[in-house]
């Protein structure tokens, strides 16, 4: 997901952390997921390893798949209707599709 995306949704109130900024670049896909749920955090992604941890019982805080090629405001503009849909404990386990 590009960085602009986590700096427009910041700028909007959204807590948000990066791959990078959690210091994961190069961790796992189980790595990464079992981190964003030990912080209560929703996967926003676009890489479908997620969707197969999650078919194969992984638990996690929730993941956003958006499996199209999105514009960056499109990616925005779903995170935040996302957020007024659902709540964080409607995301635990479950897949969105942006």
């Amino acid at each position: 997901i590009p960085n602009a995306v986590a700096h427009a949704l910041r700028a909007r109130g959204v807590d948000i952390l990066t791959t990078a900024e959690a210091s994961l670049l190069g961790a796992s896909d189980a790595a990464q997921l079992e981190f964003a749920s030990s912080e209560n955090r929703v996967i926003l992604t676009k890489d479908r390893d997620f969707l197969r941890l999650h078919a194969a019982g992984t638990q996690h805080a929730g993941v956003a798949y958006s499996r199209f090629e999105s514009t960056i405001g499109d990616l925005i503009r779903w995170v935040l209707l996302l957020r007024e849909v659902l709540s964080p404990e409607e995301m635990v386990n479950h897949v969105e599709f942006l």
